[in-house]
């Protein structure tokens, strides 16, 4: 079943990428008491993700937080050092917060995976993006598959008014 407005988020360790290493990160501890922007890419370093849809929110971070957003968090299957290395790459710096969920545990339990297997990419997450207040989802949008619209910075944007 796929999660919907009004739903608390499952409980799921996400892993970050820190100078010391790769620091687990809690939904509980990520969502909880606080208004976070979350969007999910099927894959770091992959051409719509990287032109398009991590630049979007890097740019618009200044306009979303404005809008009472505490933390832009943006979560893909891919491993934690990826993770590091892309949010280097795309100098991030400290605008987005990239998570690794490397075994699309928390995708799985948001209803929210695919099957990329015709690509070799395995399981991954659906692109989406999602408004969470403290730890409920007030806003969802679930690209449809080869789309990128719904899940962009510029929508969340006009959702948060």
């Amino acid at each position: 079943m796929t999660i919907k407005v009004g739903d608390s988020l499952p409980s799921a360790t996400l892993i970050k990428m820190t100078e010391e290493g790769p620091r687990p990160v809690t939904t509980e501890e990520l969502f909880g008491g606080r208004t976070v922007a979350l969007f999910a890419v099927p894959g770091a370093f992959t051409p719509t993700c990287s032109a398009k849809h991590l630049p979007g929110f890097v740019d618009n971070s200044g306009a979303i937080k404005g809008r009472g957003v505490d933390e832009i968090v943006g979560i893909s299957v891919n491993d934690p050092f990826v993770m590091g290395a892309w949010g280097k790459a795309s100098n991030v710096g400290d605008t987005i917060t990239l998570l690794s969920d490397g075994n699309a545990d928390f995708v799985k339990a948001l209803g929210l995976s695919m099957d990329g297997s015709k690509f070799g990419m395995g399981t991954r997450s659906q692109r989406f993006s999602m408004l969470v207040k403290d730890g409920k989802v007030a806003q969802l949008n679930v690209e449809e598959p080869g789309a990128f619209k719904v899940s962009s910075a510029e929508h969340m944007i006009e959702q948060l008014g």
